[in-house]
Parts: C-alpha cells; structure tokens; sequence
C-alpha cells in the first residue's frame, strides 16, 4: 500500500518555498501527498520561531496531530526545530526533529526511507535529533513553491540567513550566516516555474536584497538577479520583501522602466523613532526611510508600500510610540504589518531595560492596526474608477479574487475562464479593507 504524507507551514513566504522543496522529495520517492489535516503516515511541520506565540502553536499544531493520529510519523523542521530541539523533543510522539542545514536532506537520515519500505515508519520512543551548528556554512537549499491558493504565483527562495545581526531577532541564529544560490541556479528554478504555468515569481529569502554571489570570475548581486529575470518570459515579478539600506536607484528604475516588476514593495521599518530603532541596531535613520518613500512614490506610478512595525521594543516610552505613530502616519504607504515586541532567547534585546507591559503593547498594536486599516481603505479608494490588470488564484464561494501588481485584493463573479489569467478589472467599490470589487472589461 503506497505511504502518504501531509505537510505544513508556518511562518514567511521562505518557509512557503521551502516546505515545497521538502513535498517534492516525497513525490519523486513515490509517496502521496495529502491535504494538512487528512490522516497520513507521515506529517511534516516546517517550523516558525519569530515569536514566542509562534512557538506555541508549533506546540499545539504537533500535539493535534499526534493526537488526531498517533500513528503518523512525526518530523519538525524549520526555525524553532534549530533553537530548540529539546522542547519538541519533549513532547511524546515526534519522531525526527531536523534543522536548517538537514531539512533538504530528510532522506538522508532514515534508512529507506521510501514507499517500499513500511518498517521505517515505525514509531519511536524518542526522537532522533540531527541539529548541526550553523557556523561558517555555506550550504543552501534549493526551494520554489506555489502559492497555497492556486497555480498563479509562485515564491523564488534566492537567498538565505542574514548578517545584521538586529538585537531582537534569532533568524541569524536559525538560519546562519547571509549566503546566496548561485545565479544559474536561480535562473535555471525561475524558468521550471514558469514552464509549470506560473504567471508571478516572488523573490524571497531571509535578506533577499543581500544576495551576493560569485562564481570565481565575477560577482553578481540583487540587481544583477533582477536584470536576468526581466530577460525570461514571465509576465509578473514581484520582490517580497527588501530592506530600505538595499532598495537602491538602480532597482527603483529598474522597476519602473520594466514591464514584468510588479509596482509593490515591502520594507521593513520596526520603529519611527530615531532613538529606538538605533537600539534595535537598525541600519538605517528615519530621514533615509522617508526620503526613499517619497523617492518610491514620485518615480512610480500607483506604487504600493507595506511596512513592518514593532511595538512595546524594551525602553519604549508612550512619547516613542507617538513618534512611532506620527511617522508613519506621515507617510506614504498603503498597509503596515504589526507585531508586538516578543522576548526571544539569546538575543540581545532580551537583557535591555524598560520592559513594556503586555497590554500596553497589545493598545499599542490595535492603534497602529487601526492606522494601517485606514491606510489600506484610503488606497483602495484612489483606484476606484480604474481599470487594473488583475492575476487571478482560484474560486472562493460562487467568486474569484486576485491581485493587481501593487498589491490590491480583487473580487468579481467567478468564471472559470479567469483563473490563472491576467485580466483588465474596472474597480467598483472597496469592501472596508479586505478586497475591492470589480467587473472584468474584456479578455485578453
């Protein structure tokens, strides 16, 4: 009887990526791939360990399943697996618990590990564990996913680990040291996607503007990638994510003069004011961040902007948070992602002085949220009357909904005929914030 497998994914569109490179290891080994949440053999947990409410529900994900059906094999990977193997270890009926450098290397350590072989899959009285230090490596796994609603988007790792070392964040710890795939590859997983059907790639990586490479005769960084991608033929490139010290002139150009780069942006902001982000060792000063917001949206058109935002940082004063409010209500953005200070272990941030209560960052977080809701709405009713190219996923409830290039949720009466179609959408009437309504024009 042939071995199924259900796997799942917390945490950054990385994680998304590589959870699928982890799925496509099962297929070529010949075991099924089930929906997360069908009974299978095996279940595998991609991990995220950003905050502490992202550890716990790793927890509570591994115990549900082992509770549902204690008979699956259970494997955690993933972020929270390399720093802190001995708490999943803990909890009875995980059986392989890998870290970052053996995630692309499952089948490395199970003897016949394949559908053949059923003995495998035995359950153990304890977990093996293959977590090795992350110092000095240089390996780096291949990845490339879909999105998890259809096949229309797809992420593009290009890049892993990071060198900056902010003092709140473990990624550096999770994941090592900034290192980049090399060049060919990158191009080589780009054209399997777009070969699959695709019709957006999405750049992701821990850093994904630090990627530098070189292959002993020249040295190839982010833009290079960007004037190599714009050569193949796709229609839709979007950057997931980038930080303000690395989205350049050239890129910003480079973007505006192509057809193929997607008018959106998200950059990582934490805090808007000065003393706090100097805390948190950010590599940046709030007139460099406003400066290229307003340098964004003067050279082009309808761009969108998110921004990452951090609350309740050790030492935050209500005087910073209403510094940190009015910068970003200053500026020129479309949405903002919030998230609440979390301490995180053998990080510098957690010895600092100043901790802000709980609800005190929960109040913080719901105001910037609040702002963030207005931002969006204020967004979506710029476009209404517009008409916008728009790739639509899949059917949701007798509709369809997509995306335009600068990151607006479209909504319009399904037709089958639209998935995975870049279609001009005359936009109607914003519903709050969750999508924008709209008719489809005419077929391409």
């Amino acid at each position: 009887m042939q071995k199924t497998v259900s796997l799942h994914t917390l945490g950054c569109k990385l994680n998304y990526s590589e959870t699928s490179g982890i799925a496509k290891q099962f297929q070529k080994s010949g075991i099924t791939l089930k929906e997360y949440g069908e009974k299978t053999d095996i279940f595998v947990l991609n991990t995220c360990s950003v905050t502490n409410n992202a550890d716990k529900e790793c927890k509570q994900i591994i115990r549900s399943v082992i509770r549902n059906n204690p008979e699956t094999y259970v494997i955690i990977t993933g972020c929270y697996a390399q720093l802190q193997p001995g708490e999943i270890a803990s909890i009875d009926g995980v059986d392989l618990i890998l870290g970052t450098n053996e995630k692309f290397k499952l089948f490395d350590y199970i003897e016949n590990f394949d559908s053949e072989n059923l003995s495998c899959f035995g359950k153990k009285h304890h977990a093996d564990v293959f977590v090795s230090p992350l110092d000095g490596s240089d390996y780096i796994g291949e990845a490339y996913s879909s999105d998890v609603d259809s096949r229309t988007r797809a992420f593009l790792k290009i890049q892993d680990g990071c060198d900056y070392n902010c003092v709140f964040c473990t990624i550096p710890l999770a994941r090592g040291k900034s290192r980049s795939l090399a060049i060919e590859k990158v191009i080589e997983n780009a054209q399997k996607i777009i070969d699959s059907g695709y019709k957006e790639i999405i750049l992701t990586g821990v850093n994904t503007g630090d990627y530098g490479f070189t292959d002993g005769e020249k040295n190839y960084e982010f833009l290079d990638v960007l004037y190599k991608l714009d050569k193949l033929d796709i229609k839709r490139i979007r950057i997931s994510s980038i930080e303000p010290n690395l989205l350049t002139d050239d890129i910003i150009d480079l973007v505006n003069s192509s057809s193929k780069f997607c008018n959106h942006f998200h950059i990582p902001l934490q805090s808007g004011d000065s003393e706090i982000l100097k805390k948190m060792h950010r590599r940046y000063n709030l007139d460099v961040f406003s400066r290229l917001i307003e340098k964004l949206n003067e050279k082009i058109d309808d761009v969108g902007i998110g921004c990452d935002v951090i609350v309740g940082f050790p030492g935050e004063t209500e005087k910073h948070f209403e510094n940190t409010f009015n910068f970003i209500n200053s500026l020129k953005v479309s949405y903002l992602h919030v998230f609440s200070y979390s301490e995180r272990r053998d990080t510098l941030a957690v010895i600092l002085d100043g901790k802000v209560e709980i609800k005190d960052r929960k109040l913080r977080s719901q105001l910037l949220r609040n702002l963030s809701n207005k931002k969006k709405f204020d967004f979506y009713l710029k476009h209404i009357g517009k008409t916008r190219d728009v790739l639509f996923e899949s059917a949701k409830n007798g509709s369809i909904e997509g995306w335009t290039t600068n990151y607006i949720r479209v909504k319009t009466e399904y037709n089958k005929d639209f998935e995975n179609n870049i279609l001009p959408v005359k936009l109607l009437e914003a519903n709050g914030t969750k999508y924008v309504s709209g008719i489809v024009e005419n077929k391409k």
